[in-house]
């Protein structure tokens, strides 16, 4: 970029690298881990925070969904108890179920005054339900919610890849930022020099190697927010892919050529929009509410249910003696529940109300993200061309007014603006790169596709693997 400086050796770079290494130092020096977009990806499937709660949340909901299953499916238990009892009609009755009832105990004072009467029971007992249209509701709208969280988890696991993909790269364009401004003051300090060297020959005045050393601080000091804007941006990939303590995760790549981009935003052009997740999740949901309101509705019909028990009772043993069974129908209809049920089928109808407000809000809101995306995409393509004719003349300006310097036809201050124009413009390159970048993963995102496919930009995903390194 800076052709003087490549035409004679400056120890400035070693100045700027020693710089940044005391930087570094001052803010602890945390263990840093290096890795390709792909494995930043992989990592975040499993261990980021958001994806974490949202596989917890539908792990939640799908357990929800068995709890109908209790008005569906039989059920069965097993019963043992020990009773001890001198009250009358509990012993005659404890007599009776074991089978020991004889002539004598219906002497009416062995009637009235039992001995103490002991009895081990043992039970197996089912239940089964054959008309609970209320549960068969509760169950469709708690399966609905079982998919409705899944495809929750499925746009939260988009949404943190499209997070990754844009901090990966982020923390690219801040490694790039670093290395333009490094570049550009090893510059500024080699006009410093070249200033001081005119100065002693008495080519130039003192003010022009002070205006030099004066941007060159400027420089310095951009550097310094630069780089400390590159250690937050390793952390915050850090944490996007569930890393915690403040550990560093740094891009293995750069950030891509403008060609590379301009052939993906072609390809992603291309690509036809899906139903995404989210949209699936609220009208799911929706589903879910409506199927709600009709197991309110059925909470005011008739219940029918059997059951069927199988009995032992003995004086010492449990499941000894003569077994006994019973079997029955049991059904139920709630005419008056003091408005209880009636409260519950408003209830019901609102949140069916307020579920399908939200789908249909979640559609609206697809398409103008969908639209916004398109939009925005094209604008970054567009800023990609201005940015690169801006590097190209940004260069070649700093280049001539340099040789101008060095022949005495241009003045230090036009040395120094061609220099901060041309590390503006490299810089506004770098900037417009990444947006594009960010712009393909929203606008793959907004179509309800990976943006994970991205990692194809990253060049060292398929050859290079974590490895661990000091920041």
């Amino acid at each position: 970029m800076y052709d003087s400086l490549r035409r004679r050796p400056v120890a400035a770079p070693l100045a700027v690298l020693a710089l940044v290494a005391q930087t570094v130092v001052a803010q602890g020096a945390p263990r840093a881990e290096r890795l390709p977009l792909r494995d930043a990806l992989r990592r975040a499937d499993s261990a980021a925070f958001g994806t974490r709660a949202a596989v917890a949340q539908r792990a939640t909901q799908e357990a929800r969904a068995l709890l109908p299953l209790k008005g569906i499916l039989p059920s069965l238990h097993v019963d043992a108890g020990l009773v001890q009892t001198t009250d009358p009609i509990g012993a005659f009755g404890t007599l009776l179920r074991q089978r020991r009832l004889t002539a004598s105990d219906f002497n009416p004072a062995t009637l009235n005054y039992p001995g103490v009467a002991a009895n081990v029971s043992g039970a197996i007992a089912a239940e089964i339900p054959l008309l609970n249209m209320d549960a068969w509701a509760a169950r469709r709208a708690a399966t609905d919610a079982a998919q409705s969280a899944r495809a929750a988890e499925s746009w939260a696991r988009l949404a943190t890849r499209a997070d990754v993909v844009r901090a990966w790269f982020g923390a690219s364009f801040a490694d790039e930022r670093v290395r333009t401004l490094a570049e550009a003051l090893a510059a500024a300090r080699a006009h410093v020099a070249q200033a001081e060297a005119l100065h002693r020959n008495g080519v130039v005045t003192s003010s022009d190697a002070l205006l030099a050393g004066v941007r060159a601080g400027d420089i310095e000091s951009q550097l310094l927010d630069a780089t400390a804007g590159a250690r937050s941006a390793r952390q915050s990939l850090g944490v996007l892919v569930g890393e915690r303590g403040g550990t560093l995760v740094s891009p293995t790549g750069t950030l891509p050529t403008a060609e590379a981009l301009r052939l993906a935003a072609a390809v992603e052009r291309s690509a036809a929009s899906e139903m995404r997740a989210d949209e699936d999740a609220a009208r799911l949901a929706a589903d879910a509410a409506q199927a709600d309101s009709r197991r309110a509705r059925a909470g005011a019909l008739p219940r029918v249910n059997g059951f069927a028990r199988y009995d032992w009772n003995d004086r010492t043993t449990p499941f000894a003696g003569q077994p006994a069974w019973t079997v029955g129908l049991l059904a139920s209809w709630a005419l008056l529940n003091g408005g209880s049920t009636m409260a519950d089928q408003r209830i019901a109808r609102g949140h069916e109300a307020a579920a399908r407000a939200m789908a249909d809000g979640v559609s609206a809101r697809a398409r103008l993200e969908r639209d916004d995306a398109e939009r925005a995409a094209s604008v970054a393509l567009e800023r990609l061309t201005l940015a690169e004719r801006s590097a190209t003349q940004g260069a070649d300006a700093h280049r001539i007014v340099e040789r101008r310097y060095q022949g005495g036809l241009a003045t230090v201050s036009e040395l120094l603006d061609a220099q901060a124009a041309e590390t503006a413009t490299a810089l506004g390159l770098a900037k417009a790169r990444f947006d594009l970048v960010a712009a393909l993963a929203a606008r793959r995102l907004a179509a309800g596709r990976d943006p994970g496919t991205l990692e194809l930009l990253d060049t060292t995903s398929l050859l290079s693997s974590p490895s661990k390194e000091h920041d």
